[in-house]
């Protein structure tokens, strides 16, 4: 029997794919990339035609000295790493580092880790598709180039441990032009004013908005024109000016790419970027399922495509249609509006099985992971149903010369919302006596409901309204997204605060840098541009030194110019009210590899540090000091008394001031609840929402 080795990138498909395949197949693990540029230098030669200076990774040669032994064996090896261009280019690199030319190789790849998936694979080897390598390869030396040159400019003008980065630097440029328009809005005053309403001879109330004056929509801008509307139609009848009942079809969702995927996480499941892509790995690698082993429950988790194959269409709509019913199964071949530069080397992301539905699995998953199938398990089936079917009802009030409106919408036929309802444009509407308006009906006033508002600045970015911006302008591709937002965030040029990001004092610094010195760099149409051009190197229309070519000279200028004309810049400390028990100096805050800690500003004279704890304003119900937020060595996140070890108060549960009506002791928050730290007392109630 012929002796096959499989190499693929984790240890975890080898769990998975040692399942499907006999005892002539030898799996293992390459753990990733063997071959980079070196971290020590650019590793870039500039002067003989941008030439990459590939090492063998630190650490890795133990690892490759045991693959070799494997190859030795084997009379066919298959490399099959990922199905795009990091996976082909760690292919590439493995011929070389396990000195494959002369032997029986191959290249698989395979969307999905099943059974069926993986044997289709060795069915059907080919060749390395150089063109992908090459896109990487141009990718990689654009951003050593850029992050390698920019970031010891910054070390000198600004401090050390700044980075800058093509698609980083592009991405703070649109979070810093963000903060530019908040911080230029001004204001606006206008107010509203909605009519409760009877009809004669019921008693529950429906609501009408202001909408204007003689038939032409209005803004009501001040107070005084809402005292003078209101003067004019207070106590007055409402009459039916027009009824109109209309039906609108809801088109359904189409199955998630890796940005829509991120965006729905985030909004839906409170998930950062990062986790969303984690966890999302696992069930693409596999989980061991009982009953089953270990399975690949999706498919592959980086893509921009909304493809969907023939086979799995019809596998879902036998599914839908014996489960939900033939009415709710869409055989439509509708074509999503892709993002630019889409690239369709494979599907969107769905589930391996459709018939393995989350609530069969749920035993078998974390709770995170559950949360994240069920996602994009209930995304897949939806969008293989119908639409859904809303009918609206919208009637005109008439008073004096002055028009409201008011409207009131139901399901009529539900098609994919049976499963899949994200109610992102179903609005709640307490109009149901609406529907017992006629032409004819008499409307009496109860009440005229007056508001004043104020125009909103343009809303700050979270992480999934950053990641559909950077896909809608181009910026950077599915892999990238969430390690960007990591990168800003480890780099602290943003901060999250409940959701929103804010740009920080140095990220402000390092994008004004960025902005006068490296105008291209920042350039959001530059930065898309270089995108496409990567994709024609993965086509083979443009030869991938060529792209490196046009972008170098310009650039180099501009670092030129950035060393010699560039001032210093310096940041000042922030000054905590911690006092240093050995100087007396107000301690500062400084960052270190892993975290923020205290530190004397007299050093060297003085060398006092201490850690640093954020305080979230609650008074220890032991001792009365502070609670703190801490971290466990694993990084898992607590709350405990800063007097520690004097007092030893801790809690996974964030505390709050109120203590329990009911026995007294602290309360904490829980979800959307608060409730009392003494579970045999168990009081709760709703959490304040946040003004």
């Amino acid at each position: 029997m012929a002796n096959n080795l499989v190499i693929v990138e984790s240890p975890a498909k080898v769990k998975t794919i040692k399942k499907f395949l006999g005892k002539n197949y030898t799996i293992d693990a390459s753990m990733g990339h063997v071959i980079d540029l070196p971290k020590s230098k650019l590793g870039v030669d500039i002067e003989n035609d941008f030439e990459p200076q590939y090492i063998t990774i630190r650490g890795k040669g133990e690892l490759l000295a045991k693959l070799r032994k494997e190859v030795k064996k084997a009379d066919k090896i298959y490399l099959a790493t990922d199905p795009d261009r990091e996976g082909e280019a760690i292919s590439w690199h493995l011929i070389s580092a396990l000195r494959l030319e002369g032997k029986d190789y191959s290249r698989i790849s395979f969307n999905e880790i099943t059974k069926n998936a993986v044997k289709e694979a060795l069915k059907n080897p080919r060749e390395i598709d150089m063109n992908l390598v090459d896109a990487q390869q141009a990718r990689r030396v654009l951003d050593r180039l850029v992050g390698y040159q920019i970031s010891p400019i910054l070390w000198v003008k600004v401090k050390r441990g700044l980075s800058a980065g093509r698609v980083q630097s592009a991405s703070l440029r649109i979070i810093a032009k963000r903060e530019d328009e908040i911080d230029a809005f001004i204001p606006e005053e206008y107010w509203s004013l909605d009519a409760e309403l009877t009809l004669d001879g019921y008693k529950k109330t429906f609501i009408a908005n202001y909408y204007g004056k003689n038939g032409k929509k209005s803004q009501i801008k001040n107070k005084e024109e809402l005292d003078k509307i209101v003067n004019n139609i207070k106590n007055k009848e409402f009459s039916v000016e027009d009824i109109k009942t209309t039906r609108r079809n809801r088109k359904s969702p189409n199955p998630f790419t890796t940005s829509t995927m991120q965006q729905d996480a985030s909004r839906l499941l409170n998930f950062a970027t990062s986790k969303t892509m984690r966890v999302a790995q696992n069930l693409y690698e596999g989980v061991s399922i009982k009953g089953s082993g270990t399975v690949g429950l999706i498919t592959y988790l980086r893509t921009d495509s909304t493809r969907i194959s023939d086979e799995a269409k019809e596998v879902a709509h036998e599914y839908i249609t014996e489960n939900y019913g033939k009415e709710y199964s869409s055989n439509s071949n509708k074509k999503a509006k892709d993002s630019k530069n889409i690239q369709d080397a494979h599907e969107a992301i769905r589930p391996t099985d459709i018939t393995r539905t989350p609530s069969s699995v749920k035993d078998s998953l974390s709770p995170d992971q559950f949360k994240l199938y069920n996602l994009i398990w209930k995304r897949f089936v939806a969008s293989q149903m119908t639409e859904a079917v809303i009918e609206t009802m919208s009637v005109k009030f008439k008073v004096g010369d002055y028009t409201f409106t008011s409207s009131a919408s139901k399901t009529v036929f539900e098609g994919f919302k049976a499963v899949y309802n994200d109610k992102t444009d179903d609005k709640k509407s307490d109009n149901k006596e609406l529907t017992k308006v006629e032409k004819d009906s008499k409307i009496n006033q109860k009440e005229l409901v007056e508001k004043q508002h104020f125009t909103s600045p343009p809303p700050r970015y979270n992480e999934a309204s950053l990641v559909k911006t950077m896909e809608e302008l181009g910026i950077g591709r599915p892999s990238t997204y969430a390690p960007t937002i990591s990168t800003l965030l480890a780099r602290r040029y943003i901060s999250k605060e409940k959701k929103e990001i804010f740009l920080t004092e140095i990220g402000r610094i390092v994008d004004d840098i960025l902005k006068k010195s490296f105008a291209n760099i920042v350039d959001v149409n530059f930065t898309s541009r270089m995108e496409s051009l990567l994709d024609d190197v993965s086509e083979g229309k443009v030869p991938w030194k060529k792209v490196i070519e046009g972008f170098y000279p310009d650039f180099n200028d501009a670092l030129q110019k950035a060393e010699n004309e560039l001032e210093k810049v310096k940041i000042e400390d922030e000054v905590s009210d911690e006092v240093c028990e050995l100087c007396g100096r107000n301690m500062v805050i400084k960052y270190g590899p892993h975290s923020k800690f205290l530190a004397c500003p007299g050093f060297p004279e003085c060398r006092n540090t201490k850690p640093y704890y954020e305080k979230i304003g609650v008074a220890c119900p032991i001792c009365g000091k502070d609670i703190v937020i801490k971290h466990t060595r694993k990084g898992r996140r607590y709350y405990g008394c800063i007097d520690y070890p004097n007092c030893e108060f801790t809690s996974w549960n964030k505390p709050v001031s109120k203590p329990c009506p009911r026995c007294g002791k602290y309360m904490v928050e829980k979800g959307n609840k608060i409730v009392c730290s003494d579970p045999e007392c168990g009081y709760s109630e709703a959490k304040p929402k946040d003004n």
